[in-house]
C-alpha cells in the first residue's frame, strides 16, 4: 500500500513485531499510514549490525515517509544509533538503553538497576526463545564453560512480561533455574512503547 500523507514507517527490532502490532491494531492504524519493518531480532547479540542495517532501511525508504520511528534503545551501540539519527531529523528512537528500560519504565528500570546491578532481563520474546538467543546465541549449548563465563556475576533474572500466560512465566522460571538465578516476575505490558505509537500524529486522525 502506498503510504498516506504524513505517514509513519517504524523499524525495530524483530523481538518487538508482536507487540507493535497489537499495539498498532487497537490503535486503529492502519497500513500505509503506520507502517513496520523489522530488523532480526538476532541483533540483540550482534549490536554492531544494528547501525548499518537501520541507515540502509532509512536511506531507501525515509523520504517517502514524513516520521520515522526506530524501534530500539540504544541497545548496545554505544552512541551510534543517536548520531546516525542526527542525520535525519524527522527520526526518533525510544527513550532508553534498551527494550526493558521502555517496557519497565525509565524510573523503575533505574530503581531495579541501583537495586542490584547483576540483573539480567527478560521480556516475553526472550522467554520464548531462551533457548536460541541465549544458550545457542551465546554458544552455551557448545560450551558450557561459557554460562560461568557470562553470567558469574548476575545474581537475578527479572522477567518483564507484556502479555503473561503461565506457560511464559514458567519458561522465564527455568531460564532463571538454567543460569542459577533468583527469579522475579514483573508484569508491566507494553509501557512507554505503547505511548511511543499512540503519539502518532495521525492517531487522532484514525478516530475521526
Amino acid at each position: 500500500m502506498t503510504p498516506s500523507p504524513h505517514s509513519t514507517l517504524m523499524i525495530a527490532c524483530g523481538a518487538l513485531a508482536k507487540e507493535i502490532l497489537a499495539i498498532k491494531h487497537a490503535c486503529g492504524l492502519s497500513d500505509g499510514m503506520f507502517d513496520l519493518q523489522c530488523l532480526p531480532a538476532s541483533y540483540h547479540n550482534f549490536p554492531d549490525k544494528i547501525v548499518p542495517a537501520l541507515e540502509a532501511v532509512i536511506a531507501e525508504q525515509g523520504e517517502v515517509y514524513d516520521r520515522i520511528l526506530i524501534g530500539y534503545g540504544d541497545c548496545g551501540t554505544g552512541g551510534g544509533l543517536d548520531r546516525l539519527l542526527e542525520k535525519y531529523p524527522n527520526a526518533e528512537r525510544l527513550p532508553g538503553a534498551h527494550c526493558y528500560a521502555f517496557y519497565a519504565g525509565l524510573p523503575e528500570f533505574d530503581a531495579m538497576m541501583e537495586n542490584e546491578l547483576g540483573t539480567f532481563f527478560l521480556t516475553d520474546y526472550l522467554a520464548r526463545h531462551f533457548h536460541t538467543l541465549v544458550i545457542k546465541g551465546f554458544g552455551i549449548d557448545r560450551y558450557p564453560d561459557l554460562k560461568d563465563t557470562y553470567f558469574k556475576h548476575y545474581k537475578k533474572l527479572v522477567y518483564l512480561s507484556q502479555a503473561p500466560t503461565d506457560e511464559l512465566i514458567q519458561m522465564g522460571q527455568d531460564a532463571a533455574n538454567f543460569l542459577g538465578l533468583a527469579f522475579e516476575h514483573r508484569a508491566v505490558g507494553f509501557g512507554h512503547l505503547k505511548r511511543y505509537i499512540e503519539k502518532t500524529p495521525q492517531l487522532g486522525a484514525a478516530h475521526v
